[in-house]
């Protein structure tokens, strides 16, 4: 019985990296790719109607797309026609948010494969209990939020110093105006006062500005994700350290029924860990309901046997 009912309800087995994962990445990989061959070739069209300090058309044009898409703004390439800024107006506003949210997949795929890679190669290692404790959160079974903080933010000073080194040598910027133009540069505020003037400091750029903005944006997320769990440990650790009171008692008897079941007892407390609300109870309740037959507060097999084969 058991067999006829798997083979009708087969169970789909999720993978960690799923195919499906990997062709959004792709198709957001190929729309970046056409929004910004669009960019250049719009920006190569009326090239004569910007003012700017010229190396190459398309190096231009593509710099010039990378530069309004993170919403920096360094002000060396600005439009000066009618057509050249209507064209800016929709570019902004049509990447601004379509260009983000496909970025905001990709960089989250590339940092899950990343992450799934260094979980897989710390069991693999056997490394002893303190030490993958430390990387693992073994019951969550995912990378602990501090180092995903502390990888997060080494990837924002790396490409800090990466910054500065193509400046200083390829833009002749001394050292603290590189490291200035640089931090101003992927915190997306862009005074304006310096930019990329060369054609291989615009080429650099291109790539720099895209990877090294999205990285900041992800150490934000990781630092509000870091603040986040840990004032859910603090309420988790209040909330099972705290004594159950009369009121508690009748708030956790659901069926009102004078006492308080273990389900109930579980039930209520994931609620006060705000862990689960209403709102996630009552369609498995009403599940529930719908596989209990008899009506007698259980599932038997009879009753999943009978649900199937109305199915």
């Amino acid at each position: 019985m058991a067999i006829i009912n798997d083979l009708r309800h087969p169970i789909h087995q999720q993978t960690d990296l799923e195919p499906s994962s990997r062709s959004v990445v792709r198709q957001a990989f190929a729309l970046l790719v056409v929004y910004l061959s669009l960019g250049v070739f719009i920006y190569w069209l009326n090239r004569d109607h910007y003012v700017v300090n010229q190396t190459h058309p398309v190096v231009d044009g593509l710099y010039f797309c990378i530069v309004t898409m993170c919403t920096i703004g360094y002000g060396d390439i600005t439009p000066n026609s009618v057509v050249t800024k209507l064209f800016s107006i929709m570019f902004v506003l049509v990447g601004f948010g379509f260009i983000d949210i496909l970025l905001s997949g990709m960089v989250s795929y590339v940092l899950d494969l990343q992450e799934s890679y260094m979980l897989d190669s710390a069991k693999r290692r056997e490394e002893p209990d303190k030490r993958r404790s430390y990387i693992i959160d073994v019951k969550k079974g995912r990378m602990r939020i501090r180092l995903k903080v502390a990888l997060a933010l080494g990837v924002v000073v790396l490409c800090i110093a990466l910054g500065v080194g193509i400046m200083h040598f390829i833009e002749k910027i001394d050292w603290l105006d590189s490291f200035y133009l640089s931090v101003m540069s992927v915190t997306t505020v862009g005074y304006g006062d310096r930019a990329f003037m060369t054609l291989p400091g615009r080429l650099f750029a291109a790539v720099w500005l895209l990877v090294s903005t999205l990285a900041v944006a992800r150490a934000f997320f990781y630092l509000a994700e870091a603040r986040v769990d840990k004032r859910n440990r603090e309420r988790t650790k209040r909330v099972l350290c705290e004594t159950m009171s009369v009121s508690q008692f009748f708030a956790a008897d659901i069926d009102n029924n004078g006492c308080a079941s273990k389900a109930e007892y579980v039930i209520y407390k994931l609620k006060e860990m705000e862990k689960i609300t209403d709102k996630d109870i009552t369609p498995i309740s009403k599940q529930f309901d719908e596989l209990d037959r008899c009506s007698n507060g259980k599932i038997t097999l009879v009753d999943l046997l009978d649900s199937s084969s109305g199915d």
